[in-house]
């Protein structure tokens, strides 16, 4: 199927899908797929494994809810200054990480987003262990008024396709190129002239810009910032959605989001459905054991579907679609002479 036809129907189905489907959830479903898209264009496109990611969704989250809140900015000042500050974390952080490779890359990006974890848990205005709460969700333009879960639903989406397009564009531009070429080959890439570390830097800013986007937009629609989003673990949840989706792949990561969302979310639903259905009472504890659940996915995919979800239906694709090869005259006469 031609791209252009997919990402049509995909969204009018996201247009249709609040009618059908809780808008909060959905709303929630978009900005963790907007993370994980983000996620993807550094690890997936550029061959780098941030463990840090967290410090710009949760670090977003919380300068976009103080702004809206406390200074009284209107919604599109506050989720710039949300992505502001993510894109200036990631600047610091990637000017430092980039200085190293593999695991040592990973370990700094890990390191310096739990320093900002400890920042928030000790830091006035982020409320500490109790977080940040009642953060409104103002108006659009000033004129927009968002407490409508419709209304914010049609914004969110609005952000989440301009970031998915910048994305996509960004990967399929000159400079998309040339960081597919520092993934395969960095040495190679070296050799040709290019500044290998300030495409990697750029990158790493554009990631985090795209994350705290991401992070800033999901304080808005639930109404609070809590300590969750910049623990470690909300870096490693971003990047189990990106592996169980499709590492590499554009509509990967947004499979992936739907299915570590959709599991945390509606797990127990599906539990009391089960056990209603087959007496067995155990069923409706399934609920609380979400993480057993994403792990067990995770190693089933991991098993499995190594390139993820989207990865192995794209390779079964091309697998349908290459033509078999028929013998030529010049091929059956060597055949028969051999």
């Amino acid at each position: 199927m031609n791209k252009k036809v997919g990402y049509a129907i995909a969204l009018a189905a996201a247009l249709a899908a609040p009618f059908f489907v809780y808008p909060v959830f959905l709303m929630k479903v978009l900005c963790f797929a907007l993370f994980a898209c983000a996620f993807n264009l550094l690890i997936g496109f550029t061959g780098l494994l941030s463990f840090g990611h967290a410090a710009f969704f949760g670090g977003a989250g919380y300068v976009a809810g103080h702004a809206l809140k406390v200074w009284g900015l209107p919604l599109e000042l506050g989720l710039v200054a949300g992505v502001a500050i993510s894109a200036l974390i990631g600047l610091v952080m990637g000017s430092l990480a980039i200085r190293r490779q593999g695991i040592y890359f990973t370990m700094i990006t890990l390191a310096l987003a739990q320093m900002l974890y400890f920042v928030c848990l000790q830091a006035p205005f982020t409320g500490g262990e109790d977080g940040l709460q009642g953060v409104p969700r103002s108006r659009l333009l000033g004129m927009i008024d968002l407490g409508n879960d419709l209304t914010l639903y049609y914004v969110v989406l609005a952000i989440f396709v301009a970031g998915f397009a910048l994305i996509v564009r960004t990967i399929h531009s000159p400079f998309g190129q040339v960081l597919k070429a520092v993934k395969e080959n960095e040495p190679r890439a070296i050799s040709l002239g290019y500044d290998v570390d300030k495409y990697k830097l750029l990158a790493f800013v554009l990631s985090a810009a795209l994350a705290g986007l991401a992070g800033a937009t999901k304080t808005v629609v639930l109404g609070f910032e809590t300590l969750t989003d910049v623990h470690w673990s909300m870096s490693g949840l971003v990047v189990l959605m990106t592996l169980v989706g499709g590492l590499g792949t554009l509509a990967g990561p947004i499979v992936g989001a739907i299915v570590i969302i959709a599991l945390e979310n509606k797990l127990g639903d599906l539990g009391d459905w089960l056990a209603t259905i087959t007496s067995i009472e155990w069923f409706r504890s399934i609920g609380e054991s979400v993480t057993i659940v994403t792990g067990f996915i995770f190693i089933v995919c991991v098993l499995a579907f190594r390139r993820g979800i989207v990865g192995e239906l794209v390779e079964f694709s091309k697998t349908r679609r290459k033509p078999v090869a028929t013998p030529t005259h010049a091929t059956i006469v060597r055949t028969v002479e051999g």
